[in-house]
């Protein structure tokens, strides 16, 4: 099967089209992608059968991605993925004010993310990617200088997908960016992702307060429920971390260079994915608050609680306000560039 993307006229937010793009490499591996906000709407893979199912959570429709609590199904998240403490941060001695929407602090860009725009799409056959780009404007949100962000979606012919993140600014601002993606690996046949079995590629986390605001200190993850340097299933300690896993992970590489982050493997279908990022940590979240209260989902799947889970690959959450983390701040004259990858095979 020959490389092809075909798009289709999903509905419309604030007055643009929004348009869902398929993209087949030659396996028959397919990944669905639309430009309301730069969401992966399905991934779908084979399992050690060869039977092709939809390993990510999401909806039938732009009405389900537009309905109220909507959990960042697939999303692209920005201007700042992840949390900025009491909704403010100070950048050469002025304070920002952003919205607080998450116990008073910042969640993922705050109440209009990027996940909430409509994204500009150009298809790029020849790579089999889509090309994503938004220009989000000083102040939007509360954040300082125009940021113009390109993001592209490359599915290849190793059932892999590639996000490349890019951006430029006129003005210091910081940036952290992200996918919001829910894996099941299942394709739907196990209710919640705790028989998965996950590895992690870090042997420290982020301590938190009681709001998921970091300390600033950052523990070893050896003894603890935290502890996914050897393969273990997701359900195994959960009970002693409740409601579920939220931790932003300390990556054992270089930022800036593209290493193996980790593992997720589903024994009853076969189906394995590897996650490879440039950035310095990832975000464990196992759909604490999925309730079974979403509408239209696939058939009328009910979404319960650890349905499925995230692999948000990122910067620590309220780094700005946290000068011993990896910087986070983009500068004029400078370029935002981080990778990540999601590898799919069976084994």
């Amino acid at each position: 099967m020959s490389k092809k993307i075909d798009a289709i006229n999903w509905g419309s937010v604030d007055g643009k089209d929004v348009m869902l793009y398929t993209l087949t490499n030659k396996n028959g591996m397919t990944v669905k992608i639309m430009n309301y906000g730069g969401t992966i709407v399905s991934i779908n893979v084979p399992d050690k059968n060869n039977t092709f199912e939809n390993i990510l959570l999401t909806f039938d429709s732009l009405e389900g991605f537009l309905q109220k609590g909507n959990p960042c199904f697939g999303c692209l998240v920005g201007r700042y993925a992840n949390r900025i403490a009491n909704a403010a941060f100070r950048l050469n001695n002025t304070i920002y004010k952003l919205a607080p929407n998450n116990n008073g602090n910042t969640l993922h860009g705050g109440l209009k993310g990027y996940d909430k725009v409509v994204w500009d799409a150009t298809p790029l056959p020849g790579s089999n990617s889509i090309k994503l780009s938004y220009y989000s404007p000083d102040g939007e949100e509360g954040f300082p200088g125009n940021l113009t962000v390109d993001v592209v979606y490359q599915l290849t012919d190793d059932n892999a997908i590639r996000i490349d993140y890019a951006a430029t600014t006129d003005a210091d601002t910081p940036v952290n960016f992200t996918n919001h993606a829910y894996f099941n690996l299942s394709g739907g046949a196990d209710a919640d992702i705790l028989d998965h079995e996950l590895t992690l590629t870090a042997t420290r986390y982020t301590e938190a307060d009681d709001k998921l605001i970091p300390t600033g200190r950052l523990l070893n993850v050896k003894n603890t429920p935290l502890d996914f340097t050897t393969p273990k299933k997701v359900g195994k300690d959960i009970a002693d971390i409740q409601p579920g896993y939220d931790h932003n992970f300390v990556l054992d590489n270089e930022t800036g260079i593209l290493k193996n982050t980790g593992s997720l493997y589903h024994a009853k279908s076969g189906r394995y994915m590897q996650v490879a990022t440039t950035q310095p940590g990832v975000q464990l979240y196992t759909g604490n608050f999925l309730n079974g209260s979403l509408k239209h989902t696939p058939g009328g799947a009910i979404y319960h609680k650890h349905a499925g889970l995230c692999l948000e690959t990122q910067h620590y959450p309220d780094s700005p306000n946290q000068p011993s983390f990896p910087d986070t701040i983009l500068k004029p004259g400078e370029k935002f560039h981080h990778t990540t990858v999601y590898s799919f095979s069976v084994k």
